[in-house]
């Protein structure tokens, strides 16, 4: 995966709202992979002069006290990182940002598509179109061990329009610009 994402997430909020001061972080404290890209969103933000939350969950039952946490923190966006727990509350996460006028940012377009504000990260199909190249490679006699170990190339920026509408927020024509998909 590419845990260096998490800054660029935190960059896109400061592109929207150049203001910020304090952005929320959602990750599962269990996920090693999380932890990675919470860091690397920390990292980030110490650059970028934001304070970050951390919304710290271990599973569906910390779900509503961390993200009212972000209210009472003051949070500006909330930044999901991508994990089967939140991956599988995708629509109740989403409903809270909207309900609250949240900005949320996450990294797979099935969040976007769930009603949060963007997402940026790999683009899945291409994830899974280098994975069928792996499995016809060891179906033809490669041995796994000896087969390189390749980072995901195309990465994708989904921006929902009617979310930003909902929540009052305007996205910078440039950003605009760069996504590979908007939904209106």
């Amino acid at each position: 995966m590419a845990p260096e994402l998490g800054g660029k997430r935190l960059e896109m909020v400061k592109e929207i709202l150049p203001d910020v001061s304090r952005v929320a972080v959602l990750w599962n404290a269990l996920n090693p992979y999380s932890a990675l890209v919470f860091r690397e969103t920390e990292v980030a933000a110490q650059r970028l002069r934001i304070d970050i939350e951390s919304l710290e969950v271990r599973g569906p039952h910390d779900l509503d006290s961390a993200l009212s946490s972000s209210i009472a923190k003051h949070a500006s966006a909330i930044i999901t990182v991508e994990d089967p727990l939140t991956f599988g509350y995708r629509e109740q996460i989403a409903g809270f940002l909207v309900k609250n006028g949240l900005p949320g940012i996450f990294g797979t377009r099935d969040y976007a598509e769930s009603g949060g504000l963007l997402s940026y990260g790999s683009n899945l199909h291409e994830l899974w179109r280098q994975a069928a190249g792996y499995v016809d490679k060891i179906l033809k006699g490669a041995k796994p061990s000896e087969l390189p170990i390749e980072q995901p190339t195309k990465f994708e920026l989904i921006i929902n329009l009617k979310i930003a509408k909902a929540i009052g927020i305007t996205i910078p024509p440039s950003l605009i610009a760069r996504a590979d998909e908007v939904i209106e």
